[in-house]
């Protein structure tokens, strides 16, 4: 193998890999804004993390698909009673498996509510995020599932890295 294949196999591999790391960093980072645009209010803002026609579905409100729905979710009197309580959207890491334009990220999230001077978990879920990079090379949200983890199979499966990818 000759100098020049060598080193552009190696240059290939090394900007698979940063185009990986980069594309796990913007993941991370719109999962991670999730919470602070939620506990302020930012309805627009939360709906712009999915695709046009992306769904939330949240155990016990339903699945909620659009930019219209999801900001809904945001301005209803649930969500606007828990910003009048005091509260804080917390979101663990994430794992995240990337096939090509497709994404899938597991994690856990709570709802801190105020209470009494303090904090109660109010809410405790597991979340499934699938995503897709769109033309213009954003990752969108196109199905956020989430489970409260109060013993319910359903909730503990969306965890499972064994689960179909992204699109299945």
């Amino acid at each position: 193998m000759s100098s020049n294949t060598d080193s552009a196999t190696r240059l290939a591999a090394l900007e698979a890999r940063l185009t990986e790391l980069e594309d796990r960093e913007a993941i991370r980072n719109l999962i991670a804004s999730y919470g602070p645009l939620a506990d302020s209010g930012d309805a627009v803002g939360v709906a712009a993390l999915w695709c046009d026609d992306g769904v939330y579905e949240v155990g016990g409100f339903g699945a909620n698909r659009g930019h219209a729905a999801i900001a809904a979710l945001i301005e209803g009197s649930t969500h606007q009673q828990l910003m009048h309580d005091g509260c804080a959207h917390l979101l663990g890491p994430v794992h995240i498996r990337i096939d090509g334009a497709q994404a899938v990220a597991l994690g856990h999230s709570c709802v801190l509510r105020h209470r009494d001077g303090g904090f109660e978990a109010c809410r405790v879920s597991a979340n499934r995020w699938e995503l897709a990079r769109e033309a213009d090379g954003r990752w969108r949200v196109t199905r956020r599932s989430n489970r409260p983890l109060d013993g319910d199979p359903a909730a503990r499966a969306l965890l499972s890295p064994g689960r179909a990818t992204a699109g299945a």
